[in-house]
């Protein structure tokens, strides 16, 4: 294990924590509010959004070395942003809802897919160079690389998130009766999508709960190419 690796309290583990606590938050939150309306999804939305942008940006430097740094910087300030912007009054709207939902859904899931990539690419890479290349080599990387394959599914998962309210009609509204309730209710766009939103949230949620408390193999550490036997006994 490198030092700079060793000497860090946190670990990308603890970001997938956090992460998935706040996300199953605002899951509980829209599961059991009866209210289903613009105010309350942008209030729930705005508040994660808001708490993980600022986790992101403190994992930049308590958890991320140089060099992998700018995934998590501009995830988190896209997401800050946009937490920021659904706290304004005036965005608190069905047309506001959908608007910046579906832009930081799109952006940001953009942004970790194509992290998460290029982190799984470069695994690949280090995995396929050919020993003896070098004296000191650095051997299987599977931390960074389960790291790299859970950014990709986040990912993915939000590009959904901002295809499913695409296709959503924001003027939506389908009035339904229950004969045993005696009660007609109206299902309408925004009751979709903040329910849609809250399934996000449900689904990041467990994926990163469970990749936060996985148990994972030991960072890779450096080698240096096995010493012939003869120049050993010569030694």
């Amino acid at each position: 294990m490198t030092s700079a690796s060793s000497d860090r309290t946190f670990a990308v583990r603890h970001v997938q924590i956090a992460r998935a606590a706040f996300a199953a938050l605002a899951a509980v939150m829209i599961t059991f509010s009866p209210d289903h309306s613009a105010l309350v999804g942008m209030a729930v939305f705005s508040g994660f959004a808001i708490a993980t942008g600022i986790v992101l940006l403190l994992a930049v430097w308590l958890v991320y070395p140089a060099g992998r740094r700018w995934p998590a910087a501009t995830l988190g300030a896209v997401t800050l942003v946009a937490g920021m912007v659904g706290g304004l009054g005036p965005v608190r709207t069905i047309t506001g809802f959908f608007a910046v939902v579906i832009s930081w859904a799109l952006v940001s899931g953009l942004i970790e897919l194509v992290a998460g990539w290029r982190g799984l690419r470069g695994a690949r890479a280090r995995r396929d160079i050919a020993p003896g290349v070098a004296d000191v080599r650095p051997v299987a990387d599977p931390g960074p690389r389960a790291d790299s394959r859970d950014a990709v599914v986040v990912g993915a998962v939000g590009v959904i998130l901002g295809f499913a309210l695409l296709v959503v009609p924001t003027g939506f509204a389908l009035q339904y009766t229950i004969e045993e309730a005696q009660q007609t209710f109206t299902l309408t766009g925004i009751i979709i999508g903040v329910g849609i939103f809250g399934a996000y949230a449900a689904i990041v949620a467990v994926y990163l709960g469970i990749a936060g408390f996985s148990p994972r193999k030991d960072d890779p550490v450096t080698t240096e190419a096995p010493v012939p036997a003869d120049q050993k006994d010569s030694a």
